[in-house]
Formats: structure tokens, sequence, C-alpha cells
């Protein structure tokens, strides 16, 4: 198949490009150009600024695509410069489990109906990104259904290559007892690896599957036992306190876990949290330690 991916050169979606291309699609990027990546001439490019109605419709007008795959929409007007020019069969709106308000244990993708949100278009500098990722799926449900569109709801994405280092912050802080404020240790919460992101995103491309649908590990993990392990493995105990750094997972307002079963009976069926999140901690405590050696 033809698939263009608007975004897609760092993090998660470098995983889903080397997925599609191993399954031996057509793959196209649509980038602003400013940001190198691996795949060579293994793929198409084009030079496109998403946040411009003029730069994306010189890149797209006239164009058709089997998939469109849009990893950079954060709002209604995102998702309409694209959706307003582009033709094709299938159109995969990357958007977060952000949308739902709020969180909670066995949160299923009904607990967000964004048919029946009130549509407002605005752009990505108008909203906060919960409300923001809220439009982006209600302009796709209310204004372009005939895309026969997908909408990804993930939680938080981890992994080695994770930018932002969120898991790295709790390895950090451990290992140079550096305090740090957590407001509930003991919150549940749901997670998903890098690589399973992207490979759930080139699943999609292949599927039938519609409308919103989650994606996360199964199980879930606290805050208290991440650091547990943490601590075993560094010898070092955490610093908490109210007047240290904000960890990255404060404010979310109660336990939560994703229902997967709309993915799962679709055919794909996510890995088990507790099988590889303790490895990824040793990776993360082990790159820390590796980095201390390299200043020592």
């Amino acid at each position: 198949m033809k698939i263009l991916v608007i975004g897609g050169t760092r993090f998660f979606g470098i995983h889903m490009i080397r997925e599609l291309l191993r399954h031996g699609h057509e793959v196209t990027i649509a980038t602003r150009g400013h940001a190198e990546d691996e795949f060579g001439d293994r793929v198409n490019r084009l030079m496109m600024d998403a946040a411009d109605a003029g730069s994306v419709k010189a890149a797209l007008e006239g164009t058709f695509y089997d998939v469109v795959i849009d990893k950079v929409a954060y709002s209604s007007a995102d998702i309409r410069r694209i959706c307003d020019v582009i033709r094709c069969r299938k159109f995969i709106h990357m958007s977060s489990t952000a949308v739902y308000d709020p969180l909670h244990m066995d949160t299923c993708e009904t607990d967000y109906d964004p048919f029946k949100h009130e549509l407002v278009w605005l752009e990505r500098a108008d909203a906060d990104y919960d409300e923001g990722k809220r439009q982006a799926e209600a302009a796709l449900a209310q204004q372009y259904d005939v895309l026969n569109w997908t909408a990804v709801r993930y939680p938080f994405v981890v992994g080695t290559d994770d930018y932002t280092g969120r898991l790295k912050f709790y390895a950090d802080h451990v290992r140079r007892k550096i305090p740090m404020h957590i407001d509930d240790i003991d919150m549940q919460m749901g997670l998903i690896r890098s690589d399973e992101a992207g490979k759930f995103m080139a699943f999609l491309a292949e599927s039938d599957l519609q409308g919103p649908v989650n994606g996360c590990a199964t199980g879930t993990i606290s805050i208290r036992e991440i650091l547990d392990y943490i601590s075993r493995k560094t010898g070092k105990k955490p610093v908490l306190s109210e007047a240290g750094d904000e960890a990255p997972y404060n404010g979310l307002e109660e336990d939560y876990s994703i229902n997967t079963q709309k993915a799962q009976e679709a055919g794909y069926h996510f890995s088990s949290l507790k099988d590889w999140i303790y490895e990824l901690l040793d990776e993360l405590v082990m790159e820390k330690n590796e980095k201390r050696k390299c200043e020592v």
C-alpha cells in the first residue's frame, strides 16, 4: 500500500515506519525537513509544514494514498488543514488517553465520544493538550467521517528512546539522591513501550478497525514499585520532599488502567507491562551509570 506518514521521524514513529517498511509498504514521510532519520532512500519524502495551510495544499493537493497516518495533529485546525486536502482510503490520527476526563480503572473507548463533544475550530495554542486532542477527534468524527478514520489513544509511552525522559527522571534522582516531589506514590497507571506503540500503528494501517481505539500494555504499575526497584538496583533510597523537583507523572487524578478489548478483538494482543518494565529500568539505570563512568 501507499502510505503517507505526517511526522514520525522520532520516538515510536521510527518503530512504526520500520514496521511498515518490513511489511513491504511504499512509505512517504511528510515533514518540515528539520530532523534527520535513518531511512535514507527506503522512503519517499515531502517537505511540508502541517501548521501552514498553503504548505499543506502545495504538498498534498491532487495526491492519493491508501493510508494516511498523522502523528502531529494537536487540534481541530490541524485536522482541517490536512483533511480538506488529502484523498485516502483510511486516515489514522495519533490521539491520546488524555481525551478521557478523568482516566480511571478499565478506561474504555466509549468514555469519550468525539461525536458528542462540542466541536470548536481552534489552533493548538488555543487550548491545553487534552482539549486539543479532544477537538482533533471531534473534527474527524463530525466533519470528516467519510475518511474512514481511526484515532489511536495511548497513555504514557516509555522506552530508552523516550525523549521526554520521564522514567529517566526517577533513575537519575534516586542514583544522585536528588529530592523529588511525588503527589501520589501508590497511584496505579498504564504504560506502553515505544516499539509496541509503533508496531500497533503499523498494524492499524492494515486493519479494518475504525473509530477510537486504545493501545496499552496489559497491567499497571505504581511509582512506588518503580522506585523500590531502582533503589534495589542502585543501593540508594529515594529522597522524597514536597520541596523537591516535581515528578513527571504528578497531576493524575486517580488510579487508571486502559481497556484494550477493542484492539484484541481486531487481532492485536499487547504485551504484559510487568514482562518488560523492569528490564527497561535496568537499561535506564545502567545508562546513568555508564554516563557517570565516562564523566570520571
